[in-house]
C-alpha cells in the first residue's frame, strides 16, 4: 500500500513511459524514438529531457530536429544557473537555431539566464532578421513589461478593408503568439484600436477595421513593472495586452501565459521574503548554498535580537523579585508575533492583489487593530483565569493579562502598518518579513511587559 505522496510520484511517472524511450535512445532507433516521443504533450517533452542526463540528451539533439526541441524548451523549468551548462554541451549552431524557432519573449528569458560571451555568440549564428528581433527584446529589464513582451502579434492598420484584413489575418497567423486579440496602428505605427477576430469574422466585408475596432485601449508602457502589468491583466481578464513606447507606438504584447509565469515568480519571491530569505530554496543547492541564502535575515535578526536581551538585562531587579514573571515572557511575546504576522500576511496579500487602495489603508490598520484588542483580551481573559487558578495571584493575572492584551494589539497593528509604510516608499512590501515583525514585536511586548511590571511592583511582592 502507498500513501498520498507516493501515489502522486506514481501517477506523474505514468505521464509518459521513460523505460521505453530510454531503450529507444540506448538502441540507437531514432524512428521507434521519435514516434513515442512526439505523440507526447510538450510538457511531458520537457520532464523526459530534465530528468535525463547529459548522454541522453546528446542523442535527443541528434534524434530530434531544431524546431522539434525549441517546442518543448518554451516549456524548461530549470534553475536558472542550469542554463550556461546545458548551452555548454549543445553544438553552439544547432543551439542558435534552436533559439531561432522559439517565440522571441521565451528565447529571450533563457539567453537572460547565459553569459554575455555566449548570448553574443550565439546570436552570430542567428538568422539577421531573428537575431535583431531577439536583440531588440534583451535591451530591457527583466521585470518590466518590455522584459516579458514579444514582437509576434498580429496588426493591422485603420484604413484596411475588412475582406483584406482578414487575408492578412491569416499570412500573420503562423508566427503570432496569439490570434485572438488584432491590434490598430496608424501610418506611425502608433496604437489606436483593438479588434476581437470575431468582431473581424462577422463583419461585413466591405466595411473597414476603423468602423469595427474598438478606440478604447489599455496599454502598458514597455518600462512598467511585471507586477503591475499582470495586475491589469488580471483585473481586465485580458488574454493579450499590448505594449507600447512613451510616443504610443506599439512595440509589441504580453499573452496570458506569461502573466502566469510572472504571477508564479511573484508569489515565489514574497514568499521568500516573507520567510525570511534572499530566494527559495532549491533541492540542488549545497549546504554552503543554502546558508548563504538564509544568513543575511539571520544577521539581522540577531542583532535585534539583541535588543530584547538588552531590554531583559535591564529589568534583571525586577525578574529577581519576582522569579515568577519570566514563566510568562514565551507567551507575551510569541502572541504578539503570532498576531502580527497574522496581520502582516493580510496586509501583504491586500497590497499585492490590488484589494487596497489608499482610502482603505486606514480602515485596514484600524481593523486590524481591533480585531488584536478584541483577540488579545479574549486571550488575557483565559491567561488570567489560569494563573488566578494555578497560583492564587491577582496581580499577577491582571498585570500578565493587560500586557498580553496591550502587546497584541499593537502587534497586529505593526504588522498592518509597515508594509503599508514600505509600500509607500516603493519597496516591496514582503520585505517586512515575517520573522522582522515577530522581533520587532518581541521588543516592544516586553518593554510593555516588564513596563507594567516594574510599574506595579509593589503590588506583586
Amino acid at each position: 500500500m502507498v500513501n498520498d505522496n507516493e501515489q502522486i510520484l506514481l501517477d506523474d511517472e505514468e505521464m509518459f513511459n521513460k523505460a521505453l524511450l530510454d531503450d529507444f535512445i540506448a538502441k540507437g532507433d531514432i524512428d521507434g524514438f521519435r514516434e513515442e516521443f512526439l505523440a507526447l504533450h510538450s510538457y511531458e517533452q520537457s520532464e523526459y529531457f530534465e530528468v535525463s542526463d547529459d548522454d541522453v540528451r546528446q542523442k535527443m539533439y541528434r534524434f530530434l530536429s531544431p524546431e522539434e526541441v525549441a517546442e518543448f524548451f518554451e516549456n524548461l523549468e530549470i534553475d536558472e544557473e542550469d542554463y550556461e551548462a546545458l548551452f555548454e554541451t549543445m553544438n553552439a549552431t544547432y543551439a542558435s537555431q534552436v533559439l531561432e524557432q522559439m517565440s522571441y519573449d521565451n528565447a529571450v528569458d533563457i539567453l537572460n539566464q547565459l553569459s554575455k560571451k555566449k548570448i553574443a555568440s550565439l546570436l552570430m549564428l542567428m538568422n539577421r532578421e531573428e537575431a535583431k528581433e531577439i536583440k531588440a527584446l534583451l535591451h530591457y529589464d527583466e521585470d518590466t513589461a518590455g522584459g516579458i513582451m514579444t514582437t509576434e502579434y498580429i496588426s493591422l492598420t485603420i484604413n484596411t478593408p475588412v475582406h483584406e484584413a482578414l487575408m492578412r489575418v491569416k499570412d500573420q497567423a503562423p508566427d503570432a503568439e496569439t490570434i485572438y486579440v488584432i491590434f490598430v496602428v496608424d501610418e506611425d505605427k502608433k496604437l489606436v484600436g483593438v479588434i476581437s477576430l470575431r468582431d473581424l469574422i462577422v463583419a461585413e466585408n466591405d466595411a473597414y477595421v476603423e468602423d469595427i475596432m474598438s478606440e478604447r485601449v489599455i496599454s502598458a508602457n514597455v518600462a512598467d513593472d511585471q507586477e503591475d502589468v499582470a495586475q491589469t491583466m488580471r483585473d481586465y481578464d485580458f488574454i493579450a495586452m499590448p505594449v507600447v513606447d512613451y510616443q504610443n507606438h506599439l512595440l509589441g504584447i504580453i499573452t496570458i501565459d506569461d502573466i502566469v509565469d510572472v504571477m508564479d515568480e511573484e508569489a515565489s519571491e514574497d514568499y521568500s521574503r516573507l520567510a525570511g530569505v534572499s530566494d527559495i530554496d532549491s533541492t540542488d543547492d549545497t549546504i554552503f548554498q543554502t546558508a548563504l541564502k538564509r544568513l543575511p535575515w539571520l544577521l539581522i535578526l540577531t542583532v535585534l535580537g539583541m535588543i530584547t536581551a538588552s531590554i531583559l538585562g535591564s529589568f534583571e531587579e525586577t525578574l529577581e523579585k519576582v522569579a515568577l514573571l519570566a514563566a510568562f515572557i514565551p507567551i507575551i511575546s510569541g502572541m504578539s508575533g503570532n498576531s502580527g504576522t497574522q496581520s502582516l500576511a493580510v496586509s501583504v496579500r491586500n497590497i499585492s492583489t490590488g484589494d487596497i487602495k489608499e482610502k482603505s489603508k486606514i480602515k485596514l490598520a484600524l481593523r486590524e487593530s481591533g480585531s488584536g484588542f478584541l483577540t488579545g483580551i479574549t486571550c488575557a481573559i483565559s491567561l488570567s483565569f489560569i494563573i488566578m487558578l494555578l497560583y492564587g495571584q491577582p496581580y499577577l493575572a491582571l498585570i500578565v493579562g493587560t500586557s498580553l492584551t496591550i502587546a497584541m494589539t499593537v502587534g497586529t497593528t505593526i504588522g498592518s502598518v509597515i508594509p503599508l509604510l514600505i509600500n509607500r516608499l516603493g519597496i516591496d512590501p514582503a520585505v517586512a518579513s515575517g520573522p522582522f515583525i515577530t522581533t520587532i514585536n518581541d521588543i516592544v511586548s516586553m518593554l510593555i511587559y516588564f513596563g507594567l511590571a516594574t510599574t506595579f511592583m509593589s503590588y506583586l511582592i
